[in-house]
């Protein structure tokens, strides 16, 4: 096929993808030494990591359920050619291919990597002393049905699916499609699923997300994560800070732990048959109000997350693959917002121009 017009001019001037792919193309520019060790000097050309992080943004910003499906549509959509970088005759890579060296080469660290660099971009846009913190849950690729006895002593011939009457914990059963999944719920009142937790730490001026990481899904992990990631971003950090949270942080020792990091915890005070451990020498000041009136912001990310991005329910096994699958998640998120809050910026400098 013969063409006039290149993929460039195909595009239009206007569209969304345009500025996204310029922030893109400054974010793996500033990875280039990174990415130039994960290429071997000899053996087969294999798929560039530039080219792979940029079809999967695609798969999170269109809701592309399935690599196979990514592959497929990289090889008649104009669009998605011109977005990873292929040629209009450039050959599109198989989707065995595409996964395996996705496994192979996008690690956790290269995750955060990438993560970080999309966030150096959002700098100027994010809060550097007010956050909020907070855990959602992952449902795992996994079944009840494979949840079964560790001692086989439910090996009865069936499938697994009638488990109505057992007994069944984490302690005596365990996945036998993700060994590293256990039962948890929410909250009391709901169904147990197979599940990790996600955890974001979103700053409070625009609602983008400051950091992010996966773990295994107890009771104690959304407060061990929050810790983990404010320990992180006290880093290099003078000034207090302050993090909002729901009433399952409002513990002793969350608390207390917050307090030696030189952070203020605004969490909501649980008093429900019991004693908050927040007293009026937190709750009296303004901030306080006002960073619960910021608690929302947090759950318009995890919305988007799993509506939009892949999180609802992960198609990736073990704790690590999950991880590095949430934290890019977040970046792309963090990428999608940017060309509207660089607008936004844009007008109010004219503004203040013409005042």
């Amino acid at each position: 096929m013969f063409s006039y017009l290149t993929l460039e001019q195909r595009v239009p001037a206007d569209h969304p993808l345009r500025e996204i792919r310029a922030l893109t193309d400054g974010v793996l520019q500033s990875l280039d030494a990174e990415f130039d060790k994960l290429y071997a000097a000899t053996g087969r050309s294999s798929i560039a990591p530039e080219y792979m992080l940029r079809a999967l943004l695609l798969q999170a910003f269109y809701s592309i359920r399935s690599e196979r499906q990514l592959v497929e549509q990289l090889d008649y959509n104009l669009l998605f050619r011109w977005f990873v970088g292929l040629s209009m005759d450039d050959a599109v890579w198989n989707h065995a291919v595409f996964s395996k060296n996705r496994d192979r080469l996008l690690t956790s660290e290269v995750a955060q990597q990438f993560f970080a660099a999309v966030n150096q971009q959002a700098k100027r846009f994010m809060s550097d002393d007010h956050f909020t913190v907070d855990g959602t849950l992952i449902q795992a690729w996994a079944s009840h049905k494979s949840f079964r006895a560790k001692d086989g002593s439910d090996d009865d011939g069936s499938d697994g699916a009638n488990f109505h009457g057992q007994k069944r914990s984490n302690d005596t059963h365990e996945s036998t499609t993700d060994p590293t999944r256990g039962l948890y719920k929410k909250s009391y009142g709901k169904e147990s699923h197979l599940a990790y937790l996600g955890h974001t730490l979103v700053e409070n001026r625009n609602g983008l997300i400051a950091a992010a990481m996966v773990t295994q899904a107890d009771g104690y992990a959304e407060r061990e994560a929050a810790l983990l990631m404010l320990e992180d971003m006290r880093k290099g950090r003078r000034r207090r800070i302050t993090v909002g949270a729901d009433k399952a942080y409002d513990t002793k020792d969350f608390i207390a732990a917050t307090r030696a990091l030189n952070v203020t915890a605004h969490v909501t005070r649980n008093e429900k048959g019991r004693r908050s451990n927040l007293d009026r020498r937190t709750t009296r000041h303004p901030g306080y109000a006002i960073s619960l009136s910021r608690r929302w912001l947090i759950e318009k990310g995890f919305g988007w997350l799993k509506q939009t991005g892949p999180m609802r329910q992960v198609k990736l096994r073990g704790l690590h693959k999950v991880d590095w699958l949430f934290v890019f998640s977040c970046a792309a998120h963090n990428l999608m917002r940017l060309p509207r809050l660089i607008a936004q910026r844009a007008e109010q400098g004219l503004r203040q121009q013409c005042a």
